[in-house]
């Protein structure tokens, strides 16, 4: 069921709330709001390894779009269709100085602009097993965890269980999702910090630096800074290429401001994207993309909340080179180069005990130089409606 304040299921965030961070089983920390509450975990013991805490989603989802851009025979290509979102088991270990994390199952990422995916082809991004961590925690203020790791950038999470919108963002299509390496997290008073060394867009090297620093103004109010660059280059060999190598190389700077307080949850936040230059990766020019946008949401009841998102963006991209400068920019946004987005996200919700269903409308349109576009068979449609329903169980 919903309560008051909001769950804080949000990256790998170890705040000035280390203390929620080691209640909420869904993986994270600061400043991100989630209509749906996990139940409470079954508690089993497990001879040396302690007491286990173990909990699960299993959700689907059905939906309508027009101008859909997938390719021939996918999901995405489908003005009608209906997919797993979640099916996965969380297994927990979050008492004592040694600690671990393992979530596993099939999942899906949707997102705004973008090709609607099946479960089984995103899990062939990051494995059966996404998220998966040991941590060490000597003290409620420190820790260290070891792993494949959510990422710490960005106002939204990859899962749609622990997001106010079914679908994720325009902004959050640039962002990593989940990186593998060593993240240190530490707190003293309203000050929380956490930076990590990883391989940012899951490329297998490890020359990436996230950081966040957040600061609780009070109890309803956060304020966080996220930052993230490479220290290197990415490889380009078929085994070890990130899935995103322009990513990889590009620096991340964001600010977010959350309100929570009662029914409401406020969050606003600003991203800019600087991609360099880079001959290796056939990017003739440096660009940049930067955005904005505004989630909220409101409980009317116990069981019932409204979460919303509008979003603006502006997509940069090498200009005077031909069709490639498109395929560049797309490559991190699936929006074409030169040009302006914007989107509207409403998603009522309803949650009891364990069950819940919700539904959800967006649209996004986009101004782009002639002939390019985002979405349709061609890719040269400026705009996009869809329709979502979700609905599972957490247990």
């Amino acid at each position: 069921m919903l309560h008051y304040p909001f769950l804080r299921l949000r990256k790998q965030r170890v705040a000035t709330i280390a203390a929620l961070f080691m209640a909420v089983p869904a993986g994270s920390g600061l400043a991100f709001a989630s209509p749906l509450s996990l139940p409470n975990p079954l508690i089993f013991g497990a001879g040396p390894l302690g007491k286990l805490d173990v909990q699960g989603v299993a959700s689907g989802m059905a939906f309508y779009q027009d101008n859909p851009q997938g390719g021939p025979g996918t999901l995405g290509a489908k003005r009608v269709g209906a997919d797993i979102t979640n099916g996965m088991v969380i297994i927990q270990k979050e008492n004592g100085p040694i600690q671990f994390y393992l979530q596993a199952g099939a999942y899906s990422f949707p997102t705004l602009a973008a090709a609607i995916p099946s479960a089984s082809s995103n899990i062939q991004e990051f494995g059966a097993l996404p998220v998966a961590y040991l941590k060490i925690a000597p003290s409620s203020d420190y820790s260290v965890e070891i792993g494949q790791l959510p990422t710490l950038i960005g106002a939204e999470s990859g899962f749609t269980y622990q997001n106010i919108n079914i679908e994720r963002g325009l902004l959050w299509d640039m962002e990593p999702i989940i990186s593998r390496g060593v993240q240190f997290n530490g707190s003293a008073g309203p000050l929380s910090a956490s930076i990590s060394w990883n391989d940012g867009y899951f490329s297998n090297r490890y020359n990436v630096v996230s950081g966040l620093l957040s600061y609780a103004i009070n109890s309803a109010n956060t304020l966080s800074f996220y930052v993230q660059g490479a220290l290197g280059q990415s490889r380009t060999t078929a085994n070890d290429t990130a899935y995103s190598p322009i990513g990889n190389e590009s620096q991340i700077y964001g600010v977010e401001y959350e309100y929570s307080s009662g029914p409401w949850m406020i969050e606003p936040y600003f991203q800019y994207m600087h991609t360099p230059k880079s001959q290796r990766l056939g990017i003739p020019h440096s660009f940049d993309n930067y955005g904005g946008a505004v989630l909220a949401d409101y409980s009317f009841t116990n069981t019932v909340s409204l979460g919303a998102r509008v979003e603006y963006l502006r997509v940069g991209g090498p200009l005077g080179v031909g069709l490639n400068s498109n395929g560049i920019a797309s490559s991190l946004t699936d929006l074409a180069a030169d040009s302006h987005a914007w989107s509207i996200t409403l998603t009522p919700t309803y949650q009891e005990g364990a069950f819940f269903a919700r539904a959800e409308l967006s649209y996004v349109t986009a101004s782009t130089p002639a002939g390019l576009g985002f979405s349709g068979a061609s890719g040269t449609n400026t705009n996009q409606l869809r329709g979502m329903v979700e609905t599972g169980f957490l247990f």
